[in-house]
């Protein structure tokens, strides 16, 4: 059985998931972007965060708000010298000092 964490996090934590919901409504309401747009950001910090589950959510929120299949991806593949490089910076240090035998 395939629970979805969100139901759990409600379930288990309603006072906390229901201020987190007014804080998603506060955003939401937000003035200067339009909802697609908004969806298409939260793709591309999901996809920053290496959140595949927050990506798939978000996408099916921005195809519903209009979104072509070409955006979508392209909030995704933004990332790519960003999110690619940011990884490369964190985990270079650590492989030197593996190499070099520093635990």
């Amino acid at each position: 059985m395939n629970r979805n964490p969100f139901e759990i996090f409600q379930k288990e934590c309603p006072d906390v998931a229901a201020r987190f919901n007014d804080l998603v409504e506060a955003q939401k309401a937000l003035k200067g972007l339009d909802t697609k747009t908004k969806q298409l950001i939260n793709i591309a910090i999901q996809t920053a965060n290496r959140n595949p589950k927050g990506v798939q959510i978000h996408a099916m929120m921005a195809k519903s708000e209009g979104a072509t299949r070409d955006e979508i991806i392209g909030a995704v593949v933004l990332n790519l010298h960003h999110s690619g490089l940011a990884s490369v910076l964190d985990c270079l240090p650590a492989a030197i000092e593996g190499i070099e035998g520093k635990f």
